[in-house]
């Protein structure tokens, strides 16, 4: 979503629409609506501008981007997740 390639969906982090808020949904079988971002950086950061929202089909809230953001800087930077493939 966030960088628009293809992947498989078990290779992607599933996030989910719930009434307490968004999540991080690791089984990928929380109910509620659902997007998926890659597990770097550069695609969260371009999710989280607007295009997660729009997928979710809410605004997200102070606390959602926050909770987002501190997951996002858990994840490796583009350079890194490349480094680790080869």
């Amino acid at each position: 979503m966030g960088c628009r390639s293809v992947l498989p969906k078990r290779a992607l982090i599933r996030l989910v629409r719930r009434p307490e808020g968004v999540q991080i949904d690791p089984t990928g079988k929380l109910a509620g609506r659902g997007a998926y971002l890659h597990d770097r950086r550069a695609c969260w950061e371009r999710g989280l501008r607007g295009s997660l929202a729009h997928a979710l089909k809410i605004d997200l809230t102070p606390a959602d981007l926050e909770r987002l953001q501190q997951f996002m800087a858990s994840l490796p930077e583009e350079n890194e997740a490349e480094g680790a493939d080869r």
